[in-house]
């Protein structure tokens, strides 16, 4: 078993990119050496609601940073969202947000195990 070695990094906000899924990624942490974990920050501009997506067999957790929106999980009406809440969302479930305020909705995705392409699942 390898042994993980510490890292600090800054995150390079140029390496943000826009998904079909509708919002702006930045990953800020993501390493090929540990795909027990992931950290990556979220903004979805005013007025855009995420595609339906689940995550196969990897949990979600959102903190909201700036911005109000809502939030839909499964077959659950809307909750709203704002700066301090936290969103845990079970592997497999549907999910999407939507940005209901007139700023970008800002917000950490915390994954695990890591987040990559082999567990988006699209669901539109």
């Amino acid at each position: 078993m390898n042994e993980l070695i510490p890292i600090i990094k800054s995150s390079e906000e140029h390496k943000e990119f826009f998904t079909e899924e509708k919002c702006h990624i930045l990953e800020l942490l993501n390493e090929s050496d540990d795909n027990s974990q992931s950290l990556a920050r979220a903004r979805v501009e005013p007025g855009i609601s995420t595609k339906w997506h689940r995550l196969i067999d990897t949990s979600e957790i959102y903190y909201i940073l700036a911005g109000v929106g809502e939030v839909e999980l499964g077959d659950d009406s809307p909750v709203a969202i704002h700066p301090g809440d936290v969103v845990r969302i079970p592997p497999n479930m549907a999910q999407r947000i939507t940005n209901t305020g007139d700023t970008d909705l800002v917000f950490l995705c915390y994954c695990n195990p890591a987040f990559g392409a082999h567990c988006y699942d699209a669901l539109e």
